[in-house]
């Protein structure tokens, strides 16, 4: 673990976390542990690192000056960072490499907002001076998934260290190990102690304490809706603000006019890579009768020549899911549609080969002969499946497209731009991207509507999400 500034030994009782590499079935390393005595600990010393001023009252440039050095530490130790998240989640190669350099960016752009946002002077009604300046909270508790743990640490510490919070960061237990690495680099960077403190441990044992304790003033989760609703119970009763991303079914529209070849790839990435293991994979792809078959078959064809393989292999486009257990999860899901009558068009099973037999991995799978309504259709898979779904026109599509629990993202493809803007309008998403799919920019809100989450990270709001609002009035007439 890391807490104050140092590594700290796993808590008596406490059984240490076993990292397992998807792709093998091999044991890559123990961790250390965190239990409430440690969590309580961790708290109270990032609360006193809070209270001490040195951070908050800092002048922004000198907290841009150690944030922009956190970026240079990940930059200089870019391989070990993606080599630790390969080995924990199982994610190819590339893209941790890719997620890297994303993240250490994340702290780069934060330096610059933390340097250049400042506070506002308000139109004054009287004989005063009124302003609105912007407070940290104190200690806030960054909650990371396993899926995407370099990018989302970073897309939470970051702004919340811009803002002068202290933070107690709890990685999934599945990928601790790139938390506990950001912890050395953000000290070597000259991060006063106490300021980031990271406990691996379980979401029962150490999530549910840091949620709970009186100290923690914020709290930003990634991860299931279901954990999200036990975590806004909690700071409702606290009343705690809380930033919750949380799950995803996302449409990805394809209309008669698309350029189908550019639809078809777009679809595949935003479906099977990372394995669908990502919130905005668009999972749900919605395709106008007039070009249904066509894309459905070159969606077979793409899913049928994807390289699943050994995340490291060289031309690996897709590795195992995270965990043996998810992997299981995944295919009983699949089954369970298939049962009710959805027609597997390829996939829907575990690879064959010597290669790949000892690893958590799932053939990319396309499922049709559905609507909207399969339970298939509704649920979060969070795995390497589509499920393609026909519609006539624009009132039925965007419809089916909105009947959905969830609401985090979505695509559209086609040549109308008006009808493109009308339907992005009418989708109920946090993010809809038209004639591309996946782009995601630091600078640009993040976040869900309906039951995929409240509040929004990214974006100078981002680091506002982790301050408090003070009105401040000076008054202007005689004081004598």
């Amino acid at each position: 673990m890391w807490i104050g500034g140092e590594t700290a030994d796993g808590e008596a009782g406490v059984a240490p976390l076993v990292s397992v590499n998807p792709a093998t079935g091999e044991t890559n390393h123990t961790v250390a542990a965190a239990g409430a005595q440690t969590t309580d600990a961790a708290v109270r010393n990032a609360h006193d690192a809070a209270r001490d001023r040195t951070w908050r009252g800092m002048q922004p440039p000198q907290r841009a000056r150690i944030l922009s050095r956190i970026a240079d530490g990940m930059e200089a130790r870019s391989d070990e960072l993606a080599r630790l998240q390969m080995l924990e989640n199982g994610k190819v190669w590339r893209e941790c490499q890719v997620q890297v350099k994303s993240a250490a960016a994340t702290f780069r752009y934060y330096a610059g907002v933390c340097e250049t946002t400042g506070s506002e002077v308000t139109p004054s009604r009287g004989d005063y001076l009124s302003m609105a300046v912007h407070e940290p909270y104190g200690v806030v508790a960054a909650i990371t998934p396993w899926n995407s743990p370099m990018t989302m640490e970073a897309q939470k510490v970051a702004p919340a260290l811009a803002a002068g919070n202290a933070v107690v960061l709890k990685p999934s237990e599945i990928t601790p190990s790139t938390a506990l690495l950001l912890g050395r680099i953000a000290h070597e960077a000259g991060l006063p102690p106490g300021l980031l403190n990271v406990l691996p441990g379980t979401g029962q044992q150490v999530g549910a304490a840091l949620v709970a304790h009186p100290l923690v003033r914020m709290v930003s989760f990634t991860g299931g809706t279901e954990s999200g609703r036990r975590i806004a119970e909690v700071a409702a009763r606290k009343l705690m603000p809380v930033a919750l991303e949380l799950g995803g079914k996302s449409p990805h529209i394809v209309f008669d006019d698309a350029a189908v070849d550019a639809a078809v790839a777009a679809i595949a990435g935003g479906i099977f890579e990372g394995s669908g293991q990502s919130c905005v994979s668009g999972s749900r792809a919605f395709v106008q009768r007039g070009v249904y078959d066509r894309v459905v078959a070159q969606l077979v064809a793409t899913a049928r020549a994807l390289r699943v393989d050994l995340p490291d292999a060289p031309g690996a486009e897709m590795g195992p899911l995270a965990t043996f257990a998810h992997r299981d999860r995944v295919a009983a899901m699949v089954e369970a549609a298939r049962v009710a009558g959805a027609d597997i068009l390829t996939g829907g099973t575990r690879p064959d080969g010597d290669r790949l037999t000892r690893g958590a991995y799932y053939q990319p799978t396309v499922i049709a002969g559905i609507d909207n309504r399969a339970a298939i259709a509704q649920q979060e898979i969070f795995g390497p499946v589509l499920c393609v779904i026909p519609f006539d026109d624009e009132d039925d599509l965007i419809a089916q497209a909105n009947d959905s629990a969830f609401g985090l993202a979505s695509g559209i493809w086609t040549a109308d731009f008006p009808r493109a803007w009308r339907v992005a309008r009418a989708l109920e998403a946090g993010t809809v991207w038209i004639n591309t799919y996946k782009q995601l920019s630091v600078a640009t809100p993040f976040g869900g509507f309906k039951d995929s989450g409240l509040g929004r990270e990214k974006g100078i709001g981002g680091m506002r999400l982790y301050q408090q609002t003070k009105g401040i009035y000076v008054g202007m007439g005689a004081t004598a």
